[in-house]
């Protein structure tokens, strides 16, 4: 009886764990806006608060109303969804932006899958399933991916040992990905370069409704492929642990026209690869990516 006591115990535990886990996720996904305007994108206010400001208005506006607090809390809170047009940004669709990258995209690409199978160790589960996905989903059906971060070099040496050689020959094909500014695009050479790798600009500080976020939209709305780190940062433990997620995620599967196909990965042993401060990468290490 004890036993049974005792294991009824620690389902209970963990349901409650597991159930304050699914509401932390859906709150923090979650952009509740007024029905006149939107909250402020920098906005540090939580779910809870923005809940009882509405309630407090509701009663302010109709005292003698007897609308229950659920109810009234649905008639002046939606979610808000910012829509993007398909050609937000002509420069990257330009035809010499596109020679740029049929040439950079899978040269740098297959020798970063030499690099990961031929000079380190690494062991993929599932794999196929980003296949499928990439090689076999309807034609306008966009497609994201997003894993944690441990190294500057997660992408493209990560993404690049999970693709077969064949399938990155074709640059249009591959992923789009974001960067910070004050990283990637500090210098009109590197601007350059990396905009010829399909990385767009982000701005830290600027929130989840900038141009950068708007570029993946629009790559999303014509049914590409975006890789994005959820975290926003490296992780400072090693890839320990995952920090927890920002929202810009959230924004491209609510604002896409087409609701995406998203696959998550994890990937371990890359601080080995690429310790932060080292400035080339190792060899002869082990990488497992799931």
């Amino acid at each position: 009886m004890a036993v049974a006591e005792l294991t009824d115990s620690i389902n209970g535990h963990w349901r409650d764990r597991a159930r304050a886990l699914q509401y932390r996720i859906r709150d923090r996904f979650r952009i509740a806006v007024d029905r006149h305007r939107r909250w402020s994108e920098e906005s540090d206010y939580s779910v809870t608060l923005r809940r009882w400001v509405l309630r407090l208005r509701a009663l302010l506006e109709n005292p003698s109303s007897s609308v229950s607090s659920s109810t009234s809390l649905s008639r002046y809170s939606k979610f808000y969804r910012k829509r993007v047009d398909k050609d937000v940004d002509l420069i990257d669709d330009s035809v010499i932006a596109r020679l740029l990258q049929a040439v950079a995209v899978p040269l740098i690409g297959n020798a970063c899958h030499v690099f990961m199978h031929g000079l380190n160790h690494i062991q993929i589960y599932g794999a196929e399933k980003l296949h499928q996905a990439l090689l076999q989903r309807p034609k306008s059906t966009p497609l994201i991916t997003v894993s944690n971060h441990v190294a500057s070099v997660d992408d493209p040496l990560v993404i690049a040992s999970l693709l077969p050689p064949n399938a990155m020959l074709d640059a249009r094909n591959l992923r789009w990905t974001l960067c910070a500014t004050d990283r990637c695009f500090k210098t009109p050479m590197l601007s350059a370069f990396f905009r010829c790798v399909k990385v767009l600009p982000v701005s830290r500080g600027e929130g989840i409704y900038q141009k950068g976020m708007d570029m993946a939209i629009s790559k999303l709305n014509n049914g590409g492929w975006v890789h994005i780190f959820p975290e926003g940062s490296r992780s400072r433990d090693g890839g320990k642990s995952i920090g927890s997620p920002k929202r810009g995620v959230g924004r491209l599967v609510m604002d896409a026209d087409s609701i995406p196909v998203v696959i998550p990965f994890v990937h371990t042993g890359m601080h080995d690869v690429m310790p932060i401060g080292s400035s080339i990468p190792k060899i002869g290490k082990r990488v497992y990516t799931r």
